[in-house]
């Protein structure tokens, strides 16, 4: 037996919110090419992105 739906979304919002932070963690260091990339990645991981990349300033970076 696989497990339920709801565990299968909780491991994902779980997993969403681990990625969030290894980004958030690296942009402090990264070059602008890798800024972009991250909006990227943001852009297709999770639907709140635009509201992440405001906060985060990437606006500029990524357009």
């Amino acid at each position: 037996m696989g497990c339920s739906e709801r565990q299968k979304e909780i491991r994902r919002r779980r997993k969403r919110r681990q990625k969030i932070a290894h980004f958030r963690s690296r942009l402090a260091k990264a070059s602008q090419s890798e800024k972009v990339e991250i909006a990227r990645k943001l852009r297709g991981m999770t639907p709140g992105s635009e509201v992440l990349i405001e906060a985060w300033e990437l606006t500029s970076s990524d357009r």
